[in-house]
């Protein structure tokens, strides 16, 4: 997965490329599509909802930028998956999901998987997690309409906000960072996610 879906496809970060291959992948998709765990793509586990595909996984964390001391915010937590790549590069993990059958699994796959230090959190991922801001880095693993204004807010000066933005079916990848000018977008590329649902969300 690493060399063929990763590396070869323009992933240049090596802690991001050593933490995609110290993460089991296997932990965070259901029994039935464990033979499929590192293809490349999205798969289903339940709730109309997807573990997102290893290449846009990397992509993210890559976008992050991180360096290990940050405390990052995960949003979408999903299958737990994202979650726990990211603590492979970051020192302190908190992941909010909006559905709590998703986030009871996603608590379970962790501890599985070893990553028992994340902080699973039930909620609505568009308004962030402010009792525990500010963030170094947050990741959205969900399509938003526009840049999500409270999450933006809830980052430290110059921390990095990495969403899909766009209408439902195709967005762009956007690395936003706070700077006293105002959400500078950095990059993007075109992507392709469920939709954030929530009060700024969809």
């Amino acid at each position: 997965m690493v060399d063929a879906q990763l590396r070869g496809r323009d992933v240049v970060d090596e802690r991001v490329l050593a933490a995609m291959e110290r993460v089991p992948r296997e932990f965070f998709v259901p029994e039935n599509l464990r033979d499929r765990a590192y293809d490349d793509a999205a798969l289903p586990i339940g709730d109309g909802q997807t573990i997102s595909q290893p290449y846009m996984v990397a992509r993210i964390c890559e976008a992050l930028s991180l360096t290990g001391p940050e405390h990052v915010l995960d949003v979408g937590t999903g299958s737990g998956y994202q979650a726990a790549v990211i603590a492979e590069l970051a020192e302190e993990v908190d992941t909010i999901e909006r559905i709590p059958e998703l986030a009871e699994r996603a608590r379970a796959n962790l501890e599985a998987a070893g990553y028992g230090r994340v902080s699973v959190h039930v909620g609505d991922g568009s308004r962030g997690l402010p009792e525990r801001a500010p963030f170094d880095a947050i990741a959205v693993a969900a399509a938003a309409p526009e840049l999500p204004r409270t999450l933006y807010k809830q980052l430290e000066p110059r921390g990095r906000l990495v969403v899909p933005v766009g209408r439902r079916g195709m967005q762009r990848l956007e690395v936003i960072v706070r700077s006293p000018e105002g959400p500078a977008v950095l990059r993007s590329v075109p992507c392709r996610f469920v939709p954030l649902l929530g009060e700024e969300g969809f």
